[in-house]
């Protein structure tokens, strides 16, 4: 359990979440830590915006493009908006359990590391079959975040990072569409922070069911990587 009272940045970026924004939403907010929610919609479509505008609830911060500009952008929009002493990445569906965020921030209050990340698959056991192409595409990114970085990780592109909230904000990011992951791993190597992995609960859907990462994004993500291995 969360002892000190510190306050958790909760950051969502939303693009057409309709059929799972008011659970997600829910999900965060049972959880009992105390936290500001920072929503930022990416130009939805779907009524996404129209729910989030309809909100009126403190505890909610919300920001809206007029149109899609990239998960990346939102999500930096919604750091520059933070006002926490702790920055949690959450994504607007349901694939991570906010259940699993007092085990996340357990080693950054304990000053154990001030950058965690919760990884899907920390041993053979929990892996999907090597057909499965995002995990590929998984294995490939933490393979060279491992080579380039010496990340020591088992799951580079999980949604669940967490910071102290300084750290975050110390990085000039530059990301727009699905960049920020592999961003915001080379730069905090590049700064020498260790990088704390924690086992989390992971409930994947498919692209029918909504997932909009796709092989161009992997392509950008492996670049990101290379990249800022040579500039800043």
């Amino acid at each position: 359990m969360v002892k000190k009272k510190l306050l958790l940045s909760v950051i969502m970026p939303a693009y057409n979440e309709i059929n799972t924004i008011r659970k997600i939403i829910d999900k965060v907010k049972s959880v009992n830590i105390p936290k500001e929610i920072i929503i930022v919609d990416d130009g939805s479509t779907d009524g996404t915006k129209e729910f989030l505008q309809g909100l009126n609830d403190p505890s909610i911060k919300f920001f809206h493009y007029s149109g899609n500009v990239g998960k990346s952008y939102a999500v930096r929009t919604g750091i520059s908006h933070a006002t926490g002493d702790i920055i949690i990445i959450q994504d607007a569906d349901l694939e991570y359990d906010p259940n699993d965020y007092h085990k996340l921030l357990e080693p950054i209050i304990s000053g154990k590391s001030k950058v965690v990340y919760g990884t899907r698959f920390p041993n053979n056991a929990s892996r999907p079959p090597l057909t499965n192409k995002f995990f590929l595409g998984n294995r490939l990114l933490t393979l060279l975040s491992n080579i380039l970085y010496n990340a020591q990780i088992t799951d580079e592109p999980t949604c669940y990072k967490v910071f102290d909230s300084k750290v975050l904000k110390s990085l000039n990011l530059k990301s727009k569409r699905f960049e920020f992951c592999p961003e915001v791993t080379a730069k905090v190597r590049k700064k020498g922070h260790k990088i704390f992995e924690v086992p989390i609960s992971y409930n994947p859907r498919s692209v029918d069911e909504g997932k909009k990462i796709n092989w161009r994004d992997g392509v950008q993500a492996v670049w990101t990587l290379i990249k800022y291995r040579f500039v800043d």
